[in-house]
């Protein structure tokens, strides 16, 4: 009897991966920067697309993601917390092999609550 595959989609293994970020303080998803035929065309209000991408080859995943970092945090420190927790994640999760979790930050911003 063959053993049964199981696809795991493209839209899963983002939603792993921003599942974790949220669970790291001083982070966010950044937003992906619009072109002009995405404004024109009218998205649904209030929702951007993020700067996320997963690409896929057999079973090996690499995830780029953009992000904004709270002021006063250690950037560094924090992009390889990101790497270490979204690796960990995907691989725990859907026994795909990471071969790069890519950081690059987007933004430095205020702590959520803090006034402007």
């Amino acid at each position: 009897m063959a053993t049964p595959e199981i696809e795991i989609s493209k839209h899963v293994l983002m939603d792993i991966a921003v599942t974790t970020l949220d669970g790291i303080d001083g982070t966010e998803v950044a937003s992906a920067p619009l072109k002009m035929n995405e404004v024109l065309r009218n998205q649904t209000p209030g929702r951007r697309p993020r700067a996320l991408r997963v690409t896929r080859e057999g079973q090996d995943v690499t995830v780029d993601v953009g992000l904004n970092i709270e002021f006063g945090r250690n950037l560094v420190a924090l992009s390889e917390q990101v790497q270490q927790a979204v690796r960990e994640n995907i691989e725990l999760m859907t026994g795909l092999k990471v071969r790069a979790v890519n950081v690059s930050v987007h933004n430095v911003c205020l702590p959520k609550g803090s006034p402007a």
